[in-house]
């Protein structure tokens, strides 16, 4: 039986910072092509904000050809501005993944943070530091957008069955047990 080969970008939106990864899983395993940011602080029109994130997007997607998706939901908090950025951001990424052909899923917090670490109420750096004791990350994955991206990505994986998700040896308590030196 042949083992399917599946390519997904996952994204972590924003307008200051966007996250994203490339993950590859075959079979039962998974690898981690890039987990890197786009800045875009440096531009103040937010227009072409959203315009920059529209080209990248589609330039990572022209380089890794993936064929699915994965976006974190934005984060529906007290600030109604940063939500909307958020959205624009988010709304941005899913028309240049729809243009390029590829199938879209979104995941909340919540969700993302209870696939990676068995906890929902997880932190990113705790959500950072099991990823890089399970995976081989590159340098760019040092910042936590990009991390979050990549537990995006892992999270649809894990959704759509091809990989068990995080069980109690895969969780964050088991983690820190297993490391006690790791973590502070």
């Amino acid at each position: 039986m042949e083992v399917k080969k599946k390519i997904i970008l996952g994204v972590d939106p924003g307008t200051q910072v966007l996250g994203y990864a490339i993950a590859e899983h075959t079979g039962s395993k998974i690898l981690v092509h890039t987990c890197d940011v786009i800045r875009l602080r440096a531009e103040r029109d937010s227009l072409v904000r959203l315009k920059i994130i529209f080209e990248k997007i589609s330039e990572i997607i022209d380089l890794y050809c993936p064929s699915e998706l994965a976006v974190e939901a934005p984060f529906y908090g007290e600030n109604i501005q940063s939500m909307h950025k958020l959205g624009r951001a988010q709304g941005v990424v899913i028309a240049a993944a729809l243009f390029k052909g590829l199938t879209v899923a979104e995941y909340s917090p919540r969700k993302i943070k209870q696939s990676i670490t068995g906890r929902g109420a997880a932190t990113k750096d705790q959500v950072a530091a099991l990823l890089s004791a399970q995976y081989t990350l590159p340098p760019s994955a040092q910042n936590l957008d990009a991390t979050d991206a990549l537990a995006v990505a892992i999270t649809h994986i894990y959704q759509k069955g091809a990989i068990k998700g995080t069980s109690d040896s895969g969780s964050w308590e088991a983690f820190v047990r297993s490391n006690p030196g790791r973590v502070r």
